[in-house]
């Protein structure tokens, strides 16, 4: 069986708005009732898919969920006609998008079964995220459900927090070989709180039948979490043997350290000092909210937002990396910028999953023609621009709704509409 690492890119949702919902996020915080561009955010996003498939990555893509979530608010014995703002504004979340917290994954070669294991992320700590759940656990059913090779499993209950491989590293010397699997969970940083629940990262250990001896439970610094490190991928991203993250994202640095080398002795730790950039300035510019890969040609490539390249701090650090002889090589820039003022970086919009292709419904598999068909439907039916005031408008509502289908009709997807 040929494995391959497959980034899973969730395409921006026609509803795509600034509301502000998420606590903790600075950049959410700092644009809500901003207008938001749905059509340039969904097709950077394809951008961006594109250029990973012509550095020669193999490139999935997950679906925007219904909006509103009509579901949801009658549940609530409420409607989006008689909902009040808040709910309302819950409810047309494209949260979904940043497809890093969909699930947890555990590829074939780490587990007891031998088969690739997914739980998909609860995400109860933000109400706007809580109510994705039931769509991402259809859509990983649909995509991974050859069951030969894959489990896909319900999430882990309330009221322990999960928000999926946002707090998820994994180290190997390959991505086909055995890997050591590290999760991060976190106390509460005032005035924000924490996502990840140590109790969900270890239900989700045991439930992926991982060998306690090939696993680490790390906490994230609660200075990072105060600072607007609301998951762990904004403070550090793991890739085969290259660990590479700021000086203060973890509580105990030094025991962490100790711990990975002594598993994993190949292990290269890449560490920015937060006297060359501090923690405020990696968060603000997404330094390690960026997807760490191995090209096909061999060596390593960063691929991060270009307000890292924007930041004379952060970029000169970068610079003198790349000038040494370390292991990554290669600095990618990507405008994701809808994204980003939302909170939500390069490594926030992909979902690595390592498995065969082969294996995988071919619907969720890009090429360059499927890119082609999104980036025309997204340019015919998107909306080109939502202001907050507008989320109550029952001919969005529409709009939202019509777009959403004619996508999935674009993939051949019409029995998940």
């Amino acid at each position: 069986m040929a494995l391959t690492e497959i980034n899973f890119d969730g395409i921006v949702g026609p509803s795509h708005n600034y509301a502000g919902l998420s606590l903790g996020n600075l950049a959410s915080s700092k644009n809500a009732g901003k207008i938001s561009q749905p059509r340039a955010a969904a097709l950077q996003g394809v951008e961006k898919m594109r250029a990973n498939l012509r550095l020669g990555l193999a490139q999935g893509a997950f679906l925007p969920q219904r909006r509103p979530n009509r579901l949801w608010l009658e549940r609530l014995a409420t409607s989006p006609e008689e909902a009040d703002s808040a709910l309302l504004a819950n409810a047309m979340s494209a949260s979904c998008m940043w497809t890093a917290n969909a699930a947890t994954v555990s590829p074939a070669p780490d587990t007891a079964d031998g088969k690739c294991h997914l739980t998909p992320a609860n995400l109860v700590t933000m109400p706007h995220r809580s109510l994705e759940w039931p769509e991402t656990l259809a859509q990983l059913r649909c995509a991974f459900a050859d069951d030969s090779y894959f489990k896909v499993h319900d999430p882990v209950p309330a009221p322990f927090g999960d928000e999926g491989a946002a707090n998820f590293m994994r180290l190997t010397r390959a991505h086909g070989e055995p890997g050591l699997e590290i999760f991060v969970y976190g106390e509460t940083g005032a005035p924000f709180p924490a996502r990840q629940h140590v109790q969900a990262s270890k239900a989700v250990a045991r439930i992926h039948r991982l060998d306690p001896e090939r696993v680490l439970f790390v906490q994230q610094s609660p200075e990072a979490i105060a600072a607007g490190a609301f998951h762990n991928d904004v403070v550090a991203v793991a890739n085969e043997t290259v660990l590479f993250c700021h000086e203060q994202a973890f509580a105990d640095r030094e025991g962490f350290f100790a711990d990975l080398t002594a598993k994993m002795p190949e292990a290269q730790i890449v560490e920015v000092p937060a006297d060359r950039v501090s923690l405020p300035e990696a968060i603000r510019t997404y330094l390690f909210n960026a997807q760490l890969v191995t090209l096909p040609q061999g060596g390593m490539a960063l691929i991060l937002p270009t307000e890292a390249q924007e930041s004379e701090r952060v970029w000169g650090w970068l610079e003198e990396m790349i000038a040494g002889n370390g292991p990554i090589r290669q600095l990618i820039p990507v405008d994701v910028r809808q994204s980003m003022a939302n909170g939500g970086g390069p490594a926030c919009l992909r979902l690595r999953v390592l498995a065969d292709p082969a294996h995988i419904d071919p619907h969720f598999l890009m090429d360059e023609a499927k890119l082609d068909a999104i980036a025309t439907t997204i340019a015919q039916t998107w909306p080109e621009g939502i202001d907050a005031e507008q989320l109550r408008n029952a001919e969005l509502w529409s709009a939202i709704e019509k777009a959403r289908a004619a996508l999935y009709e674009t993939l051949g997807l019409s029995e998940l509409i």
